[in-house]
Parts: structure tokens; sequence; C-alpha cells
């Protein structure tokens, strides 16, 4: 075992590697791993929904949850971006536990946090280039000009500069997308939180929106956690996957080495799903 490293018995035995940051502890910045969730328990009354969670997000890679619906995926994703606080447990990011930060210190550590949205939750309203400002606007004191410069900048990267005029009304699906990850972005943001985003595309624009997390990753190096129901598009884009199982984790890995002792639960979902064999196999090989 690797320097640094604990193996926790997951769901059904399943056998967790997690990581310690203590190799890192003075520059986190290096650290592979982004965030760390360590034994996350969070109740609704008598509804105990997440059950002593523990799992590693990896920095500048597309991590991906998936599970049954009702298995936690939500619950936990308001814990990461602390719209909740758990009832115990860790959420480590870049070594700093979020589940302590209150007030401004809170407020100062989630600017580093992006949110795109299901339905992308663009304001209707205004234009692209004013819903992408927005944030600058409300939570920095950049001039016109630099507000400008920084929103144009993003747009253009993305290639939806020639639409910052429009209302999203007048856009298709993947470009409102772009939208939203742009406006995402704007903040400087180290770690970008997709919830459900192909949900309700057609398949060549899921497609668009799976190559456009990858170019976000790739040209701003943010850590992504995408939330997804959608197997082929998880295959195509995650370097590691995560299943959520009813409140615990499942498996946890790059998804060529979670396939290759597919069984239980995950076995079940997968094959539920509908993805080709074909999709399947190219992941196992890591294609």
């Amino acid at each position: 075992m690797a320097k640094g490293t604990t193996v926790v018995t997951g769901h059904a035995g399943a056998k967790i590697t997690l990581t310690s940051p203590d190799e890192y502890k003075d520059e986190p910045e290096k650290d592979p791993v982004h965030i760390r969730v360590r034994d996350l328990h969070k109740s609704y009354g008598k509804h105990h929904v997440l059950k002593g969670m523990s799992f590693d997000i990896f920095r500048g890679k597309t991590n991906v949850l998936i599970g049954p619906s009702g298995s936690g995926k939500s619950v936990l994703m308001r814990q990461l971006i602390r719209l909740e606080s758990p009832d115990s447990g860790e959420v480590l990011v870049n070594g700093v536990d979020y589940t302590k930060l209150r007030g401004r210190a809170l407020d100062k550590k989630r600017k580093g946090m992006g949110m795109v949205f299901q339905m992308s939750a663009l304001f209707d309203s205004m234009t692209v280039f004013d819903n992408v400002a927005f944030p600058l606007r409300e939570h920095t004191k950049l001039s016109r000009k630099e507000i400008r410069d920084r929103v144009m900048d993003r747009l253009q990267s993305l290639g939806i500069g020639a639409a910052w005029n429009r209302s999203p009304a007048e856009l298709s699906g993947g470009m409102q997308r772009r939208v939203a990850v742009a406006r995402s972005l704007v903040l400087e943001t180290e770690i970008l939180i997709y919830d459900e985003p192909t949900t309700g595309l057609d398949p060549i624009t899921t497609q668009t929106v799976d190559d456009l997390i990858r170019e976000a990753e790739s040209k701003y190096g943010v850590t992504s956690i995408v939330i997804s129901h959608d197997m082929a598009s998880v295959f195509r884009i995650a370097d590691y996957v995560t299943f959520l199982y009813f409140g615990e984790i499942a498996a946890t890995g790059p998804p060529k080495e979670l396939l290759k002792e597919l069984s239980g639960p995950m076995m079940e979902f997968v094959r539920a799903s509908g993805v080709s064999v074909e999709i399947i196999e190219a992941a196992r090989r890591g294609k």
C-alpha cells in the first residue's frame, strides 16, 4: 500500500482506498486529492440518508457520482457546497474542513466552487453577458472594464462570444449549458459541480455537453464533480466514478478498474441503464 493511504470497507465488503493529506499539508495545491469526504452522516428526522460516506475527489479530473434514485447524491452535493451542514464527518477541501467554517470564512472559501444546475438556471430577463457578469457585480469590486474583459474572455474561450448580447431563450440547450459554465468559471472557480448536466438533452447535444465538461477541465484546470444517471455519458467523460448505494459508497475508482470487477448493485445499475456492450468494453479498456 502506498504511503499515506488507508483501506476501508464499503457496501457489501467493497475495499475502498483513501489517501491522507499529511504528505501535502505544506503545499495542498500539489495534493492529487482535492476533496476528502470522511465518515459523512446526514439525517432528516429518522431518515438516515448519508451513512458514513468516505471517498476522494481528485484534482483537475472529472469525478462522476452515480447511483439509484434515493441514494443520497443530491444530499451529498448540498454538503459539498455547504448549503447544509452534515450531522458528523468531514469535507476536507485543500486540507481545510468546510464543515467547521461559518460566516465570512465559509463565503470566502465557497467562492472557489461553481455550480452548473440541471436546467442551467439562467436569468431569462438578462442577456448572456449580464448572466455571466452577475457574480462579478455581486461579489467583487472589479471595474466595468475588468468585468467586461473577464466575461468576454470566458465566453470566447467556450465558443459563445458571438452570443454575448442574446437572451438565453434564443440559445440551444447546449449553448445554454456553455453560458452556465462560463458564469460558474468567471469567479476563477477551482471546483465545478454539474447537477445532471445532460438531463432532457438529445444525444447530439448530450455529446456537446460532455465535450464541454472536458474542455472546461483542460482549459481551466478545474476539478469537475458530475452527478449523473446517464451511463453512456459517464463512461465517456469520467476519470473516476463513485457509486452511491442508499447512503453508502458501494465502489469508487477509475471506470476501467470498476468495470473489471463489476458485480452486485453496480452491475444491476449499469445493466439497467441500457448502455451498449461496446461502450462498456471500451471503458474497460480505458478508452
